[in-house]
């Protein structure tokens, strides 16, 4: 099975053109190497699949014969990636909420009411 098509029948991507521009863009590794949409896979391979900032590592155990639900996609692959990685992405995400350079643009909702607070509390 080609590895655009087993990525989109275990549902890592949406559609089969998301997983082979994917693959396209070098964001797919089989085996340690970056592989071409049409690449085929087979059961035993090491996947390694880069989306949101996050590295799934993956265990390819069958393929399946087309799409399958969310509740069998553990039959097909064994996910192996790391907690470390989405710990990361979870503190990305809070760095970049709460970071934003002084004197730039408006302020946020937030800050308007810490303004007001700020302001109710020295009258």
């Amino acid at each position: 099975m080609r590895i655009d098509s087993y990525l989109w029948s275990t549902r890592y991507y949406k559609s089969r053109s998301q997983a082979s521009e994917a693959c396209k863009k070098g964001q797919v590794k089989v085996n340690g190497q970056v592989v071409k949409p049409s690449r085929d896979v087979y059961p035993g391979d090491e996947v390694i699949v880069r989306k949101n900032q996050i590295n799934y590592e993956l265990a390819v155990l069958d393929l399946p014969k087309s799409r399958v639900g969310a509740k069998l996609v553990d039959i097909y692959r064994k996910d192996t990636t790391p907690a470390e990685a989405f710990k990361q992405d979870e503190m990305l995400k809070y760095a970049k909420d709460y970071y934003r350079k002084k004197g730039t643009g408006r302020p946020t909702k937030k800050d308007r009411r810490d303004i007001d607070d700020y302001l109710d509390e020295t009258e």
